[in-house]
């Protein structure tokens, strides 16, 4: 494997959060690793390698970017660019890049696709119908009159998954959603789903379009508030390993869901190049997928690759070149915690521009910038999740305790954070 990959290499890693700065963290640690760019990047990035101010949605500028400055790699990390084609771009322009086809990231970008898609494939998941028309899908949940889950079909940024508790509430979430737009155009079609109960995992897997290597398995923090209260967010925390989540339940969810869905995408012509992240519930009847994302998660990636023992850059050659059943991928004893610093309002409206001091004092454990930008030399707030804080233990107890020991030593106006992450 490592002769077939030059050295000095120039990566492009586009997008902005604390998921691209945990990867451009973990890239720069490969001696393959020459240049790094990141488009758009964060103050954190900012210290690894070079920011452009191209934004994630802009295919034309990222392309030309990457012929101008003879980038030999492209790592996409949010899911609007791989929705809107980035990847079938790059690779048209003769550049390599690391995630989905617009196709295969159909798994993420269209609800009702990935809903089809499992029914075809036999992969378990919630009951479903979807809709284009809100008066039939009032009727629908008016018949159902139980507790549901209301999906907007296209992306709305990790907001468009209302759960309901009877007919009325499904009423009132399919007309905001189908009616008054409340999702930006992602309501077009609604898919209603029978609501599951149990706890929910991430479990992700490295992908070559035939072999699948999944990750260890981790449990992200949506909610805004402790005990799992208030708005859903785009996660204020993770933590790997679960320890409900044993190895034979690992080895079952890959046999299950992750297998049959690559399995399912290289058979229709649309082979599934990236990572591959369901999220799952874990019923009383087995593992659920809940849906698919068609990259890292967010925060999720930010409490895995601090345990990565392998090189990254081995692992995403290994998939782009349909080899990755011959890489080892090794990771630490060990689990990693990841604490969410999110500014005030968030999810909601929150002010920017606000400093940020104590990082420097931080010990023990990895600070990720998300929502971070410098400011006259001063480092300050420019997004609703801001930083991370990520900490490898022994034990899940000793992570947890390094993360809360470190974000506590970081300060900015109205911060606030989960208290019980991992708990």
């Amino acid at each position: 494997m490592a002769n077939t990959i030059k050295t000095g290499l120039k990566i492009l890693i586009v997008g902005s959060g604390g998921r691209e700065h945990a990867l451009a963290w973990a890239l720069k640690r490969s001696p393959y690793t020459g240049t790094l760019l990141i488009a758009p990047g964060n103050a954190g990035t900012a210290q690894l390698g070079e920011n452009i101010s191209i934004p994630a949605d802009n295919l034309p500028a990222l392309v030309e970017c990457a012929k101008s400055r003879a980038v030999d790699l492209v790592i996409v990390g949010p899911e609007v660019p791989l929705a809107l084609g980035l990847v079938d771009s790059l690779l048209a322009a003769g550049i390599r890049a690391f995630g989905p086809t617009e196709k295969a990231a159909q798994l993420e970008a269209s609800k009702r696709f990935a809903k089809d898609f499992m029914s075809a494939h036999g992969i378990p998941t919630a009951r479903y119908a979807a809709f284009d028309d809100h008066t039939r899908a009032v009727a629908y949940v008016e018949q159902l009159d139980g507790p549901m889950v209301i999906k907007a079909d296209g992306l709305a940024a990790g907001k468009g998954v209302i759960v309901c508790e009877n007919a009325a509430d499904a009423r009132d979430a399919l007309t905001r959603m189908m009616l008054d737009d409340a999702f930006a155009g992602a309501g077009e079609q609604a898919v209603i789903e029978e609501r599951l109960t149990g706890k929910e995992v991430s479990l992700m897997a490295f992908s070559d379009g035939t072999h699948v290597s999944v990750l260890p398995p981790a449990r992200d923090h949506k909610r805004i508030f402790d005990q799992d209260q208030g708005e859903n967010t785009g996660g204020m925390g993770a933590y790997a390993y679960p320890p409900d989540v044993t190895p034979e339940l690992v080895a079952q969810i890959t046999r299950d869901v992750i297998q049959p869905t690559v399995d399912g995408m290289r058979a229709r012509g649309t082979p599934f190049v990236g990572v591959l992240y369901p999220g799952l519930m874990l019923t009383p009847d087995g593992p659920r997928v809940l849906e698919y994302n068609a990259r890292f998660g967010d925060p999720e990636t930010q409490a895995l690759l601090p345990l990565l023992e392998t090189d990254l850059v081995e692992v995403i050659f290994a998939c782009l070149d349909g080899t990755l059943d011959q890489l080892d991928i090794r990771w630490k004893a060990g689990t990693c915690a990841t604490i969410v610093a999110a500014a005030p309002g968030y999810p909601g409206k929150y002010p920017r521009g606000a400093a940020i001091t104590g990082l420097d004092s931080v010990r023990d454990a990895v600070v990720f910038h998300a929502g971070t930008a410098l400011k006259d030399g001063e480092l300050v707030t420019s997004g609703g999740r801001v930083l991370a804080v990520s900490a490898v233990g022994a034990s899940l107890n000793e992570a947890i305790t390094r993360a809360y020991e470190g974000i506590a030593q970081v300060r900015f106006d109205g911060m606030h954070y989960r208290r019980d992450i991992g708990r």
